[in-house]
């Protein structure tokens, strides 16, 4: 997993509250074993009906989105954040995540932001009228700024350190390899072995 300290660019404005897992990745497309391939399904039903927000010409390219409360809810699938970074959004700001959505977030390099309703407020209204206007979510600062505002978030700090590091659980247990190997070393021999 590539470190995650700051993301800048452009946002896109999903103004809707109770976006589950079926509406980020619909379930026809969870056939996949692979992490990768899924932006193309990212909201797929919701783009079939047409004039979708993120597939206006002023939000291709965005790497933040923003979301209305409770984003996430449903099925705890995490081909939801494989999908959102597979389109290319690096960070969601929204005012509150499903739990199980916002682990498998940490475990795959994206970023959930949670600011209050007035502040992710701001930023969709100031996205809707100013479709280029870019921010910067800075991880290490913990800390969303624009032009005039900044905007601080709390986050659980040991997400916050393996997103820093580029760390996922299996990073983090290759980090006592050594610790492993003695141990392996150090058992008895009738007791089956793991490679």
């Amino acid at each position: 997993m590539e470190p995650v300290r700051q993301v800048s660019g452009r946002m896109a404005p999903l103004d809707r509250a109770d976006v589950d897992t079926d509406q980020i990745i619909p379930k026809q497309f969870l056939k996949r074993i692979e992490r990768t391939g899924y932006g193309p399904f990212l909201f797929y039903d919701w783009r079939a009906e047409g004039d979708f927000v993120l597939d206006r010409p002023e939000y291709q390219g965005a790497s933040v989105l923003l979301a209305g409360a409770n984003f996430g809810c449903g099925s705890s699938r995490e081909h939801a954040p494989w999908a959102l970074r597979d389109a290319g959004f690096k960070a969601i700001i929204a005012p509150s995540f499903a739990d199980i959505f916002r682990g498998n977030c940490f475990k795959t390099g994206l970023l959930p932001v949670t600011l209050p309703d007035g502040q992710v407020r701001h930023l969709i209204d100031l996205v809707s009228e100013e479709p280029t206007a870019a921010i910067t979510v800075d991880l290490e600062a913990q800390e969303v700024r624009g032009d005039g505002f900044a905007y601080r978030f709390e986050i659980d700090q040991f997400a916050r350190d393996c997103l820093l590091n580029g760390l996922d659980e299996i990073a983090l247990v290759e980090r006592h390899a050594s610790d492993i190997d003695g141990y392996e070393s150090r058992r008895v021999a009738w007791l089956p072995v793991v490679r």
